[in-house]
């Protein structure tokens, strides 16, 4: 299960890399933030339990931020 948090970390490092390339500096620290997150929860050997537990948090955390975002930060019909 460790492994698979390094594989999330080298995606979300590509990701990070992308955006930065794409001059989306906030999304790029968002996404660097999660490769350490990932990375170095990876190395702590962990049970399988508990990395399902964290992952199931962080998924939580996220749908709850999307949510909020969407519903009351976006713009809606606002292109640029």
């Amino acid at each position: 299960m460790d492994r698979m948090y390094r594989v999330m970390g080298f995606w979300t490092g590509i990701f990070a890399v992308m955006f930065f390339l794409g001059d989306m500096y906030n999304t790029s620290l968002i996404f660097f933030a999660q490769t350490a997150f990932f990375v170095l929860l990876s190395y702590l050997k962990l049970s399988e339990r508990m990395y399902i537990y964290i992952f199931g948090a962080y998924l939580t955390v996220f749908f709850v931020g999307f949510t909020y975002y969407t519903t009351f930060l976006m713009t809606p019909g606002v292109g640029h």
